[in-house]
């Protein structure tokens, strides 16, 4: 697995492929590997059921993190994250349609370090990832994991 990578955690498909889109037209991070839900978003971070054996010492640099999953949603996702020091420290953004008051206020009570409404319109889609990618992948700084 490449060095640099982001971890999408989303569950719709049309939205999976706008973000592959959007980090491909802006030529953000090495990778982005894609979980469909949040338990095998944690799965994926701590080596557990199908990513058992995934070499731990790689993990991503960003977290983009969905609310409405399958499973185990993104707020449950975000109370897991910070128990474990081996996740605790990454970058998560939220990207999702909500823009419910209680969902932002849970968000940035559990840790979250941006919350971000997903556009609708496909070009300011792109701007919005362009942003996202060239603030939390190029200028700003992490502890490396």
């Amino acid at each position: 697995m490449n060095k640099r990578f982001v971890l999408l955690v989303e569950d719709n498909e049309n939205d999976e492929a706008l973000t592959r889109r959007a980090f491909k037209q802006n030529k953000m991070a090495d990778r982005l590997v894609v979980t469909r839900d949040g338990a095998e978003a944690l799965d994926f971070l701590l080596g557990g059921g199908v990513h058992a054996g995934r070499d731990l010492d790689q993990m991503p640099s960003l977290i983009l993190l969905d609310l409405n999953l399958p499973k185990m949603d993104g707020l449950e996702v975000l109370r897991h994250l910070s128990a474990y020091e081996r996740t605790k420290l990454i970058p998560v953004v939220i990207l999702t349609s909500s823009d419910e008051e209680k969902d932002i206020r849970s968000s940035y009570q559990l840790g979250v370090n941006s919350y971000i409404r997903k556009p609708v319109d496909y070009d300011e889609f792109v701007e919005t990832v362009r942003q996202l990618g060239l603030y939390w992948l190029k200028l700003n700084d992490t502890i490396d994991k």
